[in-house]
């Protein structure tokens, strides 16, 4: 153990132990033990709310290497560089941090990143070891325990439904001509040029309500880049209330089937044809709506080199995940077809509706982190809605 670290460890409730030191806050923390096997952008996966709560484990040997650049948002105040304002996990743990960051935009270490947002880091633990039981053994939960902090507390609600921690708590309107970003447009941004919906007049690009249920600010930039103009709303808000042309699902953390409010409504937007799309937790939100069932994966999908086979044309796409749960095939009723399935355990990756503009995918688009060889899909549904509020215009 370096000098001046103090001793940590992680216990799995199987009893294993794992030691190591400490990188993070003075603290101990409690929660769902789960890994990615993502390379790149760890930044991105510590704001990603989906890991709300979680124990996150890399399995990429040298994290922090370029550091951590400081907070930049657009004028509407979405990031830019992370996946939301704050990190999300619960704890990190690493087999090494780099203590000394290498790049241009670099503001703060890795480890100095996890003291100021109070977050626990563990360090120096062999990571194939641990990931070979939870690959074995299936996620669990456990504790990060820090040399002298007491006992973590555990939170209800980050177990039960940890949507309440990361939705909205109130509506909120977003549009393109409000959102010039006060820097450089990042490179993981649609360029307005791109998108058909922009070279529309600003009174026929659609409006899409977005159930926030934890969505990453990828989603939001996309969405406006795009040419929409995007309803934020909690995750129990009722859609009856507001005035959109297409329904947007978002990503977001726990059990689905903890979300009966958002499904409640979900069954009533599946009533209308107004095209609906998902992401991730959206996708298991609307088959609970369409009748179909989930269930827990043994370890989930996370990283950023999943492949997702698009079952019509065969053709794989290597996707950005991070999901524990998925659909159950088996119980999609009548009327709905897997769309994408997992190249690697055959697991559904997305699902559609035969007859009506509903589908949803497992996987994210918008990658960040990871390949966004799907982000077309994004756009392919923007002007599914644009073309819908056309029709319902000259009708």
């Amino acid at each position: 153990m370096p000098v001046h670290f103090k001793s940590a460890c992680l216990v799995l409730e199987d009893g294993s132990i794992f030691e190591g030191y400490s990188i993070g806050a003075d603290t101990s923390e409690e929660g769902e033990v789960v890994f990615t096997t993502g390379m790149v952008g760890y930044n991105q996966s510590l704001t990603d709310p989906s890991y709300c709560g979680q124990i996150l484990v890399f399995a990429y040997p040298l994290i922090g290497n370029h550091g951590v650049p400081r907070l930049r948002t657009n004028a509407l105040g979405i990031p830019i560089d992370f996946e939301s304002d704050k990190i999300q996990v619960g704890a990190v743990v690493v087999a090494e941090a780099s203590s000394e960051p290498s790049h241009y935009s670099a503001e703060r270490s890795f480890s100095r990143w996890l003291k100021e947002e109070n977050i626990p880091g563990i360090a120096g633990i062999d990571t194939r070891r641990l990931i070979r039981v939870l690959r074995e053994e299936g996620t669990m939960y456990g504790k990060v325990l820090v040399e002298g902090t007491p006992q973590p507390i555990r939170d209800e609600i980050k177990i039960n439904n940890p949507v309440k921690l990361v939705s909205p708590s109130s509506l909120k309107r977003y549009r393109q001509e409000d959102a010039q970003s006060k820097d450089s447009s990042p490179k993981n941004e649609l360029k307005k040029q791109d998108s058909i919906v922009n070279s529309l007049e600003i009174s026929e690009r659609p409006t899409i309500a977005l159930i926030d249920c934890g969505a990453k600010a990828s989603i939001m930039r996309i969405l406006l880049d795009a040419g929409a103009e995007v309803i934020s709303m909690p995750w129990d808000y009722p859609l009856n209330n507001i005035e959109y042309d297409g329904l947007f699902l978002s990503n977001g953390p726990g059990d689905p089937k903890a979300c009966t409010k958002t499904i409640a409504h979900l069954r009533h937007a599946l009533g209308e044809t107004r095209p609906i799309f998902g992401i991730c937790l959206g996708t298991q939100l609307l088959a609970l709506a369409a009748g179909a069932d989930t269930y827990k994966l043994k370890y989930g999908h996370r990283g950023q080199n999943q492949p997702a086979i698009e079952i019509k044309s065969r053709r794989c796409y290597i996707t950005s995940q991070n999901h524990g749960y998925a659909v159950l095939e088996d119980s999609l009723p009548p009327g709905w077809e897997p769309w994408f399935l997992n190249g690697n355990d055959g697991t559904i990756e997305g699902i559609r509706a035969s007859n009506a503009p509903f589908r949803a995918v497992q996987f994210h688009p918008e990658g960040c982190p990871g390949p966004r060889d799907t982000q077309f899909l994004i756009e392919e549904f923007l002007h599914e809605v644009a073309e819908a509020k056309r029709q319902k215009r000259q009708a």
